[in-house]
């Protein structure tokens, strides 16, 4: 078994040669850990021959996009949002949604990156993601698209280890995903349930729950925190009246998953 096998540092040099060795790439860019960190490396590797690029769709909080351009301003990277419409193959929410969103939004990705004469499309995949439901891997991989953090060998724990000894901002920030985790499959999707769903998740977020989701069941709020932060909701209801600011926004119910959250909990496996 070889030293880097054992050590983060060994396979994060492993990452900067194999990203050398492509002379130029452009890096999907969400601003989240897996991707911030990816971006932050090829930076290292291949200095201003690399461009990021964050996809715009409806579904995609604003705040999460407001955060990406801080960070890519933050690296002095090269940095250009493409905005795109709703995929009208998804509007109904349908159980591959995943596969078909990332098909569709990487393919954009590719043809830009084509016209500007760049063969390496990377996004922030790593090893941990083998071992979740992520049917949108299908489609990069039909793509073509490069999953360097994956190659690498780097799980998530090493991203937020190497990530905090580097200085970067996102070591521990919490996993995100689009707005339509929110939503059950098989549910006609419009842009005001989506921004109603922002609005409840940006607000929850604001008094001091920075992993939470709102899943959204028609008339009813279910929150979704980790297990151990299920009663402080109960007392932060009393503090900051809760119950009445998701009213406010249509819900007529306001519930807490007493599971807790749980990454895909609306998926049909369960997962």
């Amino acid at each position: 078994m070889s030293q880097s096998d054992h050590n983060p540092d060994a396979r994060y040099a492993n990452l900067l040669q194999s990203l050398r060795e492509m002379g130029a790439a452009v890096v999907a860019f969400s601003g989240g850990l897996d991707s911030t960190f990816l971006l932050h490396a090829a930076r290292q590797a291949l200095e201003n021959n690399v461009l990021a690029v964050t996809l715009v769709t409806p579904y995609m909080s604003k705040a999460e996009i407001e955060e990406a351009k801080c960070a890519a301003r933050a690296m002095g990277a090269r940095h250009e949002i493409i905005e795109l419409p709703f995929p009208e193959s998804i509007r109904t929410n349908p159980p591959d949604r995943c596969y078909l969103c990332k098909h569709s939004l990487f393919s954009h990705l590719i043809e830009m990156a084509r016209k500007k004469g760049i063969g390496h499309v990377l996004d922030g995949t790593n090893l941990d993601d083998l071992g979740d439901y992520r049917p949108g891997l299908k489609a990069l991989r039909e793509l073509g698209v490069e999953s360097p953090l994956l190659a690498a060998g780097l799980s998530k724990q090493d991203l937020r280890t190497l990530a905090r000894a580097q200085g970067l901002d996102v070591w521990d920030k919490p996993a995100a995903a689009c707005l339509l985790t929110r939503i059950p499959h098989d549910t006609r999707v419009d842009e005001d349930e989506l921004r109603r769903i922002e609005q409840a998740e940006l607000f929850l977020k604001d008094i001091g729950f920075s992993a939470v989701r709102l899943r959204s069941h028609d008339d009813i709020a279910r929150i979704e925190v980790p297990p151990e932060q299920v009663t402080e909701v109960v007392r932060a209801n009393a503090e900051h009246g809760i119950d009445a600011r998701l009213k406010a926004l249509g819900y007529r119910h306001v519930t807490v998953d007493l599971a807790g959250y749980r990454m895909g909990s609306l998926n049909k496996n369960g997962t």
